[in-house]
């Protein structure tokens, strides 16, 4: 009986004490009742008139309370309805089932214990009728699934947030595209391929913390990894570690890729003696990129496509952004008054 369904393992249940009652006798019918006390499951009989007359060890711990022999309908305490409409007990499953003289199936309630917890169930009523077919009671299975019932919730809850990431991450996509300039398209598929591999690696990193949050040193680590060199000592990063929601993460993770990339063309990483330092504060978060030791650089006289993209990105997120032009290397200042989500 334990390899069936719920409504197989009812079914047989209702069968057997059918052929109980045919072949009489009060061992047969104890049997039958240690049967049902041995099952994990909740069950309970009535009479045709709904009035209780037998329930099992489970429906106790089910129920949050002990039924007491007679009682009309049901083993519970409240019912109400998966959306929270009362259901009066004269109206339950097992009350239709012995009204109607019918199973009732594909049908959820929820049960309420006096404790003010709540299960979400799906009951099994079936008639039982003597040999000669007229109806003597029910029997009714009550399947415990509210932790089916969370795990459908979580899993809206997921799909919703997938969602608007999804459509997040498109805007963004779409701004960069938008904001990335360049001379030849050989030059705009380099820079956009590299912006995308800076939110793909965001993105791994959401997945891999369960969409909480994505670290802040993480993302200028892996962004500034290629560049770390043997010993890592050209690269300095500074700054209590903080969890970044998805926006503001794509944005510092593009920013810190196209310095990575101007300053490996242009500024301290295009030579063995430059060195960066990235530190920051929070509260209101504020991050410093510090070049020195490379070539000597001085402000440029046009705007190129990767400062066009950085300034687009960052300022659609309300934040404010400096760059200072000094010899021995560039100083870029990012800051956000409010953290966005």
């Amino acid at each position: 009986m334990f390899g069936h369904s719920d409504e197989a393992a009812i079914g047989e249940i209702a069968a057997r004490h059918a052929a109980m009652r045919n072949g009489g006798g009060k061992d047969s019918e104890q049997r039958f009742r240690d049967l049902l006390q041995a099952l994990p499951a909740a069950i309970y009989t009535t009479d045709a008139f709904g009035r209780i007359t037998f329930f099992n060890q489970a429906c106790i711990e089910f129920a949050g309370r002990t039924p007491k022999i007679g009682e009309m309908w049901c083993v519970t305490w409240k019912l109400f309805w998966p959306d929270g409409t009362p259901l009066p007990h004269d109206e339950c499953p097992m009350a239709v089932a012995l009204k109607e003289n019918r199973p009732v199936r594909d049908t959820e309630a929820v049960a309420e214990r006096p404790d003010g917890s709540r299960i979400c169930f799906t009951p099994y009523p079936t008639p039982l009728r003597d040999e000669r077919g007229r109806l003597i009671g029910a029997v009714n299975m009550l399947v415990d699934i509210t932790a089916r019932k969370q795990a459908e919730q979580r899993m809206m809850l997921l799909t919703a947030e997938v969602d608007h990431r999804s459509n997040n991450l498109l805007a963004v996509i779409q701004a960069m595209l938008r904001l990335t300039k360049a001379n030849s398209a050989e030059e705009f598929q380099a820079a956009f391929q590299g912006r995308l591999s800076a939110l793909a690696n965001v993105q791994r990193l959401f997945s891999a913390s369960r969409w909480t949050g994505a670290s802040l040193k993480t993302i200028i680590s892996e962004e500034l990894r290629p560049y770390t060199g043997g010993d890592g000592g050209r690269i300095s990063i500074v700054g209590e570690d903080l969890r970044l929601p998805p926006t503001l993460a794509q944005a510092i993770a593009v920013a810190v890729h196209e310095l990575a990339t101007n300053a490996a063309k242009y500024g301290a990483l295009s030579t063995p003696s430059g060195r960066i330092e990235i530190q920051w504060e929070v509260d209101p978060l504020a991050l410093r990129w510090s070049e020195s030791g490379g070539p000597q650089v001085q402000e440029p006289i046009r705007k190129g496509f990767g400062v066009g993209a950085i300034d687009g990105v960052i300022r659609t997120l309300r934040g404010h952004i400096a760059r200072h032009w000094r010899p021995e290397g560039l100083v870029c200042e990012l800051s956000f008054a409010e953290i966005p989500a």
